[in-house]
């Protein structure tokens, strides 16, 4: 069911009354009263008039199957409001581009007549808000029917506080003692069975700790006395032989060879558990298909006798199918140990005896929790800091309690933390359902796509989206709707429980294409899908597409498969068509070579990723894209160029060219005033961008990798890049071409120009013509640089200054003559420069032919060297 109200349409409705009066609406429907007519007299009033009716709508739909339709048919019109405002804000943002770019000087009153010129665009807009407002007036009429009341609003519970000190969001585990002594037990080689491998299915519902136990017992000192091998996968819903034989051999060796099949994948796990005791843990098992099992099952008996394989899953099936001894059934926690997981949670910087009647009403709510202490955690998380005793009865005496569970396989405590998240959060969670279970999404690529929706429009005291979705996200960490992944550093997941919540709550709206065996389908309504890539995507898996007709994202999520999967060449064209799109992601699909010059009608179109595919060019009608915010063309490696009016994409915010082939950047980047992210900018011949257009770009950060500065006329252009003035820039790579024959003295001044913020935490410089080194490289006010690499400087005569930088973790020197080291000193040419060995964990030479003389360290002076790496260095 999708239980939605308010949670959603309350904060869309918000940005569409902001989007109304916007300036940019406002002077571009200036002269047509048509419009104005319709826009500010009836759309207007009539969204408000909608607003007023959703708190009492999102209390009565939960027992009302007619009000939740209602809310349905309202949110399916509110999206295509909003695509009707999107569009007529993007038709402002063309023709003022265009006006700027006519080449002779516009005056206020040529503009004016140019923006009232293209009346029949104006006429069409009226009569597709027309046709909105014939949808949503009706809904009005029956708000009536169905007794909604305007302004019934009942006060939701206020954010954290932001003086809250943040703590560990990693919950304790309580009372699992006494399980896991008693599946320790079932391993311990003292008890041994029958079975040469012993399967010990762990089973119970959603949120009561499966995977939290079995991490317990996989990490104890004892197992690694009793076992020779173990290793840990993640099955989750899709259960494939190969991929789970795949991890398993990862895991063992750190390594698996390149295998095409099964059969190959299995000859070599055979050999690794031959004669060996081995534990492995199979976690979230949803398979019920007893011949996958079996055929997975076949190298583990070449394994020693008692080996065990540990299983977690919420389904009996799964159990009975894979066990050998009988399931050990996980319950639920005592209210005692429920509570200290909600109290770790809920009370920051105080402690509950401080607070005696928080003290009883969470007692009292933990005893709703039923022993789930996933529930116990998210509901402490929600109270987190707040110290109101009405808040906390609001929780208590919440009507949601009382949902039976057959209505939704949701708890419903947790849905009670949904519907008391604040609505611009609720917006955000609800698209988060758009990724399948066990996904790991990384901050900077949530934030993205929901700049891409319009979902951090909502907050008027902050202008700075990407700042808001920082925000955002760092809320859903503290109520552990997030968690950090275990697997990829940096990476997120939502626990499965979570997954189900936020997919509970979207309904029909966003569809996941992993779901074609499910009950649900791609209807009109569908905005938003995902599509999990397989080897070969066909025709068959996307026939239902079309029927999305107003749809916003095409989110394509990378399979395991480790080479590029290949899709149906009808999937481009049936994408192209849909309007709406804000989303488009093809990423990974090898047999992509070409993007048709019809992206250009795309005109909502946000974020586009083509990452690993084949692409070779890009359309220029690409540049049309005025509301284009990211670009991902990453290891694109046949790409050679960028469209030349890309200038134009004055929205864009992240530009990812890594693993391309571009000869240059085109001429403008400058004008692109919003670009945060800018991975790579080359320099070419003079028909390309130049150095100085840098400068332009204020607001850069992260990695910055500049190559072609053999092409950088001398020091004044340099200069002008401003490096010094971006303080959020982390990464610096500046690069010379291999084959530079340039004035070594040029090379000097332009590197000397090219000095960094004092922020700077990494820096590589390549192919440096120059005798040595400005001061700045290796100055001590480098406080925070942690990575420093120097290679194939062929001329330099002398070392930087190194031993100034004291919090230098990882040092390589490569492809450098004439330099002699004597004890822990470089010298060259009279210059000396002590390398801090004290900080250094990484320390490389390499390709170093003309040093002369090697003197041996002691281990004293490298009290924090965990590699050390020499290679061609003969002498």
């Amino acid at each position: 069911m999708a239980l939605v109200g308010e949670a959603f349409l309350c904060a869309s409705i918000e940005v569409l009354l902001d989007r109304i009066v916007s300036s940019d609406v406002s002077y571009f429907i200036r002269g047509n009263k048509k419009l104005e007519a319709v826009l500010l007299n009836k759309l207007e009033p009539t969204l408000m008039s909608v607003k007023a009716l959703l708190d009492d709508a999102e209390t009565k739909q939960i027992t009302n199957s007619n009000v939740r339709s209602w809310i349905d048919k309202l949110r399916d019109a509110v999206y295509d409001a909003e695509d009707l405002l999107d569009e007529i804000a993007t038709e402002a943002l063309r023709r003022k581009l265009e006006s700027q770019d006519q080449t002779s000087t516009s005056t206020v009153k040529q503009v004016t007549s140019f923006f009232s010129s293209l009346n029949p665009f104006k006429d069409g807009m009226v009569a597709k808000l027309e046709e909105i407002l014939g949808r949503l007036e009706p809904l009005i009429n029956q708000a009536h029917i169905l007794r909604l009341e305007e302004n019934c609003r009942v006060e939701k519970s206020v954010q954290r506080s932001a003086s809250t000190s943040l703590v560990d969001d990693e919950s304790g585990v309580y009372g699992r003692d006494c399980e896991k002594e008693e599946i320790l037990r079932l391993l311990n080689p003292q008890n041994p069975t029958e079975n040469r491998v012993d399967v010990i299915p762990i089973v119970g519902m959603g949120g009561l700790g499966k995977t939290t136990l079995a991490r317990l017992i996989y990490n104890d000192s004892r197992v690694d006395d009793w076992f020779e091998i173990k290793a840990w996968v993640c099955v989750s819903e899709e259960f494939d032989a190969f991929n789970v034989t795949k991890t398993l051999l990862e895991e063992i060796s750190r390594s698996c060879a390149g295998s095409h099949s099964l059969n190959q994948l299995q000859l070599q796990l055979k050999e690794k558990l031959s004669g060996k005791k081995f534990l492995f843990v199979l976690d979230d098992v949803w398979n019920e298909n007893y011949d996958v099992w079996d055929e997975l099952r076949t190298p583990f008996s070449y394994g020693a006798h008692d080996s065990k394989i540990i299983v977690t899953t919420r389904s009996e099936s799964v159990a009975s199918i894979m066990r050998t001894i009988p399931t050990y059934r996980l319950g639920t926690l005592s209210n005692d140990d429920c509570w200290k997981v909600f109290e770790r949670h809920a009370f920051v910087i105080t402690t509950p005896s401080n607070h005696p009647k928080l003290k009883d009403i969470g007692k009292a709510i933990v005893k709703r929790c039923d022993g789930i202490p996933l529930a116990a955690k998210a509901l402490g998380g929600l109270l987190r800091g707040k110290l109101d005793p009405a808040e906390w009865n609001k929780i208590l005496h919440s009507n949601f309690w009382d949902i039976p569970n057959d209505v939704c396989n949701i708890l419903p405590a947790l849905r009670l933390s949904y519907y008391y998240l604040p609505s611009h959060l609720k917006r955000c969670f609800a698209y988060c359902s758009i990724f399948p279970k066990d996904y790991e999404f990384q901050k900077e690529e949530l934030i993205r796509l929901w700049m891409a929706e319009g979902l951090l429009e909502f907050s008027k005291d902050n202008d700075d989206a990407e700042e808001r979705g920082n925000e955002y996200f760092k809320d859903f960490t503290l109520r552990s709707f997030f968690q950090p992944s275990k697997g990829k550093k940096s990476c997120f997941i939502m626990q499965d429980l979570i997954n189900d919540l936020a997919k509970s709550v979207t309904g029909e709206f966003i569809f996941r294409l992993e779901d074609t065996s499910g009950s649900s389908k791609i209807t009109e309504r569908t905005r938003h899908l995902s599509n999990v890539q397989e080897k070969y995507d066909l025709r068959k898996k996307f026939e239902n597409v079309p029927k999305a007709k107003a749809l916003r994202t095409f989110l394509t999520l990378k399979s395991s498969w480790y080479y590029r999967p290949c899709v149906t060449n009808g999937l481009i064209h049936d994408l192209l068509v849909k309007s709406s799109l804000r989303v488009l992601s093809l990423a990974g699909y090898g047999s992509i070579n070409e993007l048709p010059e019809e992206v250009g009608n795309l005109k909502h179109l946000r974020n586009l990723d083509l990452s690993e595919t084949s692409i070779k060019r890009l359309p220029n009608s690409l540049s049309t894209l005025y509301n284009m915010q990211t670009l991902a063309l990453v290891n694109c490696s046949e790409l050679v160029e960028l469209p030349e009016d890309m200038r134009r994409l004055v929205n864009m915010h992240y530009l990812d060219i890594r693993g391309t082939c571009l000869a240059r950047m085109p001429k403008g980047l400058g004008e692109m005033k919003d670009l945060r992210i800018l991975t790579d900018y080359v320099l070419g011949d003079h028909n390309g961008s130049s150095i100085n257009e840098l400068g332009k770009l204020k607001h850069l950060s992260g990695r910055l990798v500049i190559s072609g500065l053999e092409n950088v006329a001398g020091a004044v252009d340099a200069k002008n890049a401003k490096l010094k003035d971006k303080m959020n820039l982390k990464e610096l790579k500046l690069i010379w071409g291999e084959n530079n024959d340039g004035d070594s003295m040029c090379d000097r001044e332009v590197l000397e120009q090219l000095e960094p913020h004092l922020n700077l935490e990494g820096l590589v410089i390549t192919c440096y013509n120059g005798t040595r080194f400005p001061e700045w490289v290796g100055h001590s006010s480098f406080s925070n640089m942690v990575s420093l690499c120097l290679t194939n400087c062929r001329f330099c005569q002398s070392l930087p200054s190194l031993g100034q930088l004291s919090s230098l973790k990882s040092l390589s020197i490569s492809g450098f003559s004439g330099v002699v080291t004597v004890g822990n000193e470089f010298y060259g040419n009279g210059h000396t420069s002590t390398i801090p060995f004290g900080s250094l964990e990484i320390l490389s030479f390499e390709n170093m032919w003309e040093w002369e003389e090697w003197y041996c360290w002691s281990d004293e002076a490298f009290p924090l060297l965990q590699e050390l790496r020499i290679s061609d260095c003969p002498s």
